[in-house]
């Protein structure tokens, strides 16, 4: 390195390498200059100063000086490795692995290079070259344990288990008896824990117990220690021995879900999925009644229990449970029970049970059967639950009232406009919702979950410019839009998405949801950094399963969400392309002088007011941009904003097609997946996978109305093809004659009469009842009218719930908002659309979409018992001070004072 170079250029080329790893750019590009004064074809030189220039965020610059320096001296490994990692820099790894082998050639035994190499092998999942670049490192150094600990998890990786077995025995060969010293015995401790369980992984758990115990003095986690050893007799089917080490666990932790589970296994009581014969629940009402005497303050064994009694005995082990939380006020009661809501019959007992104690605490203000009274606030945490109790039954009327209630009892309860809030936003009044959640975040302005609440709900009312206020009221100073971003708020990103595309601006629909595809690339590289550290740090168990999770990184629900709202853009643009410049004007032209010269003022006051918006912003970032050294930070500033440029791709199928393969990739199991793939391969005309999509579909759930839907249009668009001609096509065509007798649907009918035999089985759903009509209007146009009171003709009958007692109407809000649509847009018959409209009126009171009667569409204020009025219909320019809530809030606490 510097080889080549005089003694004195030598040492100022060691410091050029000095400055730029310890990031004195300045006075590395100060050296590397007075070399280049001398020397100006140096290509080492040249090239780590395009290094630090690239540090310097002058990239073009640095590509050019790098590869000006290659070109001078190809034969240097340095500049090789340099151009390697100006690659990594820009993520390029690909390009930057072949840098770093072509340096490997030239000098195959340089430490820094291998490693490097390394790194980007694991993050590239180069598996196999990854081994064969940790054998050479520690071929190189083997006294090095890092090397040895990264050969043996490279063959882990490499699916190699007994390999890295064996590699790390080999290595602990190396170590004396007396090994590790107090600093280390962390880290060799948690390197032995993780040969473990590789050994239980490779199928050998009697010889993983053997080493745990025979290792037990050197390791320091004894928790981790014992949660193994039980979880290993387990596995091993030596039961009596796990009870005892699990019962020991549970004298440490009593409220570990996990070590009851361990338990209950090697009692033999356990099912994956709750279902217990009378004798088994016998035996496991027994156990806990044991466990709750021996652990009476834990709560996990008071709770378990729900899952599996039944009735009688299930009323008395609920009504102990929850009396003593609605006593102590514990908000959370309702989301513990929440799953037992599931389970059918748990729901009626559940109510029962808390309206029995409602009516004794009003009625005596205690508990039945207690002499006691109660505190007052126990009724009003009952009236809490109640009315979560009737929002999860669908019975928001009486869920209104409950709360109702609750906030006159005691109106300075945060808890219960929320509450108040999402029961609205499920009755359909998603503006009166906004309006409640404003009221909680108002009553406390420092807590961020209820502003977090409140944005929510602003951006499902589509109030997005009055959401994006609330929610940077919790970013820091400066660029607050942009900390959003910078935060990775994929919650508000999806939301104000999904707010946009409904309000059919795609341009910035798509930015938020690209934005969010754009964090999980970023969490993706974030795994870089600890490819080293991992190995350094010896948190190998923990690396492993870090990998693991970014492999099925991109099947995580945000993404999912992300990459489907994003293609449902996309085929909006295709469906709806943008008018061009010449067809604008052209459009222009053809109106009356005076309306183009109001449009023509609008634009110009809009075009003034972005400009304006922007040098607003702008001003922000520089005002606040100034660190506490003094120097500025300045961030580049967005070229598209709203996402304008985004939209205006020349084949919006093409982009639509990018983030289909990932999610036909890593969300194949489900039904939305194969929705878009048959949306996206219909309008690219591409037969045969939408073929495939539709066999998914029929996987998945055959008796979806949208997989019917899709499975009949598709089979009516291949009838109408044209005959075959070129060979392509008659393949084709052969294919799907050939696929076409595996749709038991279709089995000896014709379309028109599966389409009947589907409303037949479904003919009580709504949702169904519609897909047949849209169905029937476009295999049999003439018949609109049929399939417009074929709809009409659907009747909403009361069905139980949950199977329990309780009844609610079958019909769905957002079921029959997509049948408004439906008549709307697609049977195109205004008059049904209004009909539809005034019947569902009746049913959904509370609904914005229907003009229900006590909805924030006939009323513009509604009055609340406790709070006065609250404002519904909030603005997009709405102030972010309180509703009339705050002043009496001072009020009372000065009361208090």
């Amino acid at each position: 390195m510097g080889a080549s170079l005089p003694p004195k250029e030598a040492n100022l080329f060691k410091l050029i390498v000095k400055s730029y790893e310890t990031k004195q750019y300045k006075k590395g590009l100060k050296a590397a200059d007075t070399i280049l004064k001398k020397f100006p074809n140096h290509g080492e030189t040249l090239s780590m100063k395009g290094l630090t220039l690239n540090c310097m965020d002058r990239k073009s610059e640095a590509y050019e000086l790098v590869r000006l320096g290659l070109k001078n001296d190809l034969k240097s490994h340095v500049c090789w490795h340099v151009y390697g990692l100006l690659y990594r820099s820009d993520r390029e790894y690909r390009e930057a692995i072949k840098c770093y082998r072509n340096a490997l050639r030239i000098d195959p035994d340089n430490i820094e290079i291998l490693r490097d190499l390394s790194l980007l092998q694991a993050q590239m999942r180069d598996l196999e070259g990854f081994v064969e670049t940790r054998q050479q490192l520690l071929t190189l150094k083997p006294n090095h344990r890092m090397n040895w600990i990264g050969f043996a998890v490279a063959h882990h990786l490499n699916s190699n288990g007994s390999k890295a077995v064996d590699i790390l025995e080999a290595y602990e060969g190396t170590l004396d008896d007396d090994y590790p010293p107090e600093n280390e015995r962390c880290e060799h401790g948690e390197m032995l824990l993780y040969k473990i369980s590789l050994l239980e992984e490779c199928g050998f758990p009697e010889r993983a117990l053997e080493e745990l115990r025979k290792k037990e003095s050197k390791m320091v986690d004894k928790l981790d220690y014992k949660e193994q050893e039980a979880l290993l007799i387990l596995k091993l089917g030596r039961f009596e021995e796990g009870e005892k080490l699990f019962r020991v666990l549970l004298t440490m932790n009593p409220d570990n879900y996990r070590y009851y589970d361990g338990l209950q296994r090697c009692l033999g009581l356990y099912s994956e999925k709750g279902q217990y014969t009378a004798d088994e629940i016998d035996r496991l009402e027994n156990l806990y009644r044991v466990l709750a005497h021996q652990y009476s303050r834990s709560s996990a064994v008071k709770r378990i229990p729900l899952d599996f009694l039944q009735d009688d005995k299930f009323r008395e082990a609920a009504d102990n449970y929850i009396r003593p939380l609605l006593t102590k006020g514990v908000p959370s009661l309702f989301s513990d029970l929440y799953p037992l809501y599931d389970h059918p019959g748990k729901a009626d007992i559940l109510g029962e049970i808390v309206l029995k104690l409602e009516q004794s605490l009003k009625s005596t203000g205690g508990y039945p059967g207690r002499v006691e009274k109660e505190p007052p606030s126990t009724l009003m945490w009952t009236l809490f639950y109640l009315a979560q109790h009737y929002d999860r039954r669908e019975q928001y009327d009486i869920g209104l009232t409950k709360i109702d209630e609750a906030i006159e009892h005691t109106p300075t309860v945060i808890d219960l406009y929320s509450v108040k809030s999402r029961i609205l936003k499920h009755a359909g009044d998603l503006a009166a919702a906004a309006a409640l959640a404003d009221e909680a975040r108002c009553m406390d302005l420092a807590d961020r979950y209820v502003n977090s609440e409140c944005v929510k709900r602003m951006l499902q009312a589509d109030q997005v410019t009055l959401a994006e206020k609330t929610a940077v009221l919790f970013t820091k100073d400066g660029e607050q839009h942009n900390n959003l971003y910078d935060m990775q708020c994929m919650w508000y990103e999806l939301a104000s998405g999904e707010s946009y595309l409904r309000q059919g601006e795609l341009g910035r629909s798509l930015k938020k949801f690209l934005a969010v595809e754009k964090h999980y690339a970023d969490i993706t590289e974030d795994q870089f950094d600890f490819h080293s550290y991992c190995l350094r740090k010896m948190t190998l168990r923990a690396y492993v399963e870090m990998l693991k999770f970014q492999d099925r990184l991109h099947s995580h629900a945000y993404f999912r969400k992300a990459a489907s709202g994003a293609i449902r853009c996309y085929l909006k643009l295709y469906d709806s392309p943008l008018k061009s410049a010449s067809e604008e004007d052209d459009a222009m032209s053809k109106l009356p002088p005076s309306q183009k010269k109001k449009l023509k003022q609008k634009l110009r006051k809009a075009e003034a007011r972005a400009k304006k918006d922007a040098e607003v912003k702008i001003e922000e970032s520089n005002a606040t941009s100034a660190t506490k050294s003094g120097k500025r930070h300045v961030k580049p500033v967005d070229p598209d904003p709203h996402g304008e440029k985004l939209i205006q791709t020349e084949d919006p199928l093409a982009e639509a097609s990018k983030y289909l393969k990932l999610l036909l990739k890593h969300s194949p199991d489900f039904l939305e997946t194969h929705l878009l793939s048959f949306d996206v391969n219909m309008r690219k005309q591409k037969i045969l996978l939408a073929l495939q999509a539709i066999k998914h579909l029929m996987r998945l759930d055959a008796d979806d109305p949208k997989s019917h839907l899709c499975l009949m249009k598709f089979f009516h668009k291949v009838d109408s093809l044209p005959t075959p001609v070129t060979d392509s096509e008659k393949l084709i065509w052969g294919v799907l004659e050939a696929e076409r007798p595996a749709f038991s649907q279709l089995h000896g009918k014709s379309l028109i009469e599966a389409n009947n035999t589907f409303l037949e089985k479904h003919k009580e759903s709504l949702i169904h009842r519609a897909s047949v009509a849209e169905l029937l209007h476009v295999l049999e146009p003439n018949k609109k009218a049929e399939a417009v009171k074929l709809i009409e003709d659907s009747v909403n009958d009361l069905v139980s719930m949950d199977g329990g007692k309780g009844t609610v109407r079958s019909w769905k809000l957002n079921d029959c908002i997509t049948v408004h649509k439906l008549l709307e847009t697609t049977l195109v018959d205004h008059d049904a659309a209004s009909r539809w409209k005034v019947r569902c009126a009746e049913y959904f009171v509370h609904s914005t979409y229907f003009g229900g009667i006590q909805s924030s569409a006939n009323n513009q204020v509604q009055k609340s018992p406790a709070n006065g009025a609250v404002g519904l219909n909030a603005g997009e320019n709405s102030s972010l001070s309180s509703n009339g809530r705050l002043e009496k809030l001072n009020a009372l606490k000065d009361l208090q004072i």
